[in-house]
């Protein structure tokens, strides 16, 4: 089954869409999707190729990935109407939804447990640093350097500016010394390895699968602190688009209990869909 990946930015398709006229619901030729960019996009969205062969499949028309280019782009296209369908983070999800209220959270999976990673559908910011290193307890994290993943994460972000601020009774600026956003996860766990930052704030899901790809081993890092489970990414689709293809959406996500076919599960490491609204995402009202 063939899927079109889109290689222009994002930012055309923002200035290209056109709000439709009055009408009932929405139709496109075309569903376009998206995600957050959270480690590599390239294999990010190599991995969701399954899931979009079984959309394009089940819906009868083409589905297009938009490339992103940050959080806040796939934000916006939702907006704009450019993106019909999305993977977003609680954070951004919340943003998102601030904007716009059509949008809608439809589907999150559940995840087996991993190296940081508990099993279920929740997951968890982490504060880490280089397990053969010096720094060994949070207080000896003062005037070391951070690295934060964007400003619209959640784990990578906002989590930590909310909730680790009030353990160390600051701000990341004032606690830590240099502080830099290094895009994705993935990029953040690194610049840890590398020496480029000496801690980093990032989700204990997407690090475990960087452990699943061989990308780092889990006796490189040491956790100084965890955040309280948060609820799992979810999916969303604008809610002007038509019910019946809203319908096989969900189809594809929750038939069979969530048990969809093996090579759309194996793709995302995942176990199973699940349902959810956005009262499931209540617990990050102060992120709001």
């Amino acid at each position: 089954m063939r899927w079109r990946q889109s290689s222009a930015a994002l930012l055309v398709l923002l200035a290209a869409a056109v709000p439709g006229h009055a009408a009932d619901c929405e139709r496109p030729a075309r569903l376009r999707y998206s995600m957050v960019p959270e480690g590599d996009v390239k294999s990010d969205l190599a991995r969701f190729r399954p899931l979009l062969d079984r959309l394009q499949a089940t819906l009868g028309m083409p589905v297009e990935v938009v490339t992103p280019a940050s959080y806040g782009t796939v934000i916006e296209g939702l907006l704009a109407g450019a993106v019909d369908l999305a993977r977003l983070g609680p954070s951004s999800y919340l943003a998102a939804r601030k904007a716009d209220p059509a949008i809608t959270p439809f589907a999150t999976f559940s995840q087996p447990a991993g190296a940081f990673q508990s099993a279920g559908p929740f997951y968890q910011s982490l504060l880490i640093v280089r397990a053969d290193g010096p720094l060994k307890q949070p207080a000896s994290l003062r005037g070391v350097s951070l690295a934060l993943v964007d400003p619209d994460s959640t784990s990578g972000n906002k989590v930590p500016r909310y909730f680790y601020s009030q353990v160390t009774g600051m701000s990341l600026e004032s606690w830590f010394g240099r502080v830099s956003y290094a895009g994705t996860h993935t990029g953040a766990a690194t610049a840890v390895i590398d020496g480029r930052a000496a801690a980093a704030f990032v989700s204990s899901f997407q690090l475990s699968t960087m452990i699943n790809e061989g990308k780092l081993l889990p006796q490189e890092l040491r956790v100084l602190w965890r955040s309280a489970p948060l609820p799992m990414d979810p999916f969303v689709y604008r809610g002007t688009l038509c019910p019946d293809i809203t319908d096989k959406i969900r189809a594809v996500f929750l038939g069979r209990h969530g048990l969809t076919e093996a090579p759309v599960l194996d793709g995302m490491n995942a176990i199973r869909f699940l349902p959810i609204q956005d009262s499931d995402y209540r617990v990050l009202d102060g992120l709001r």
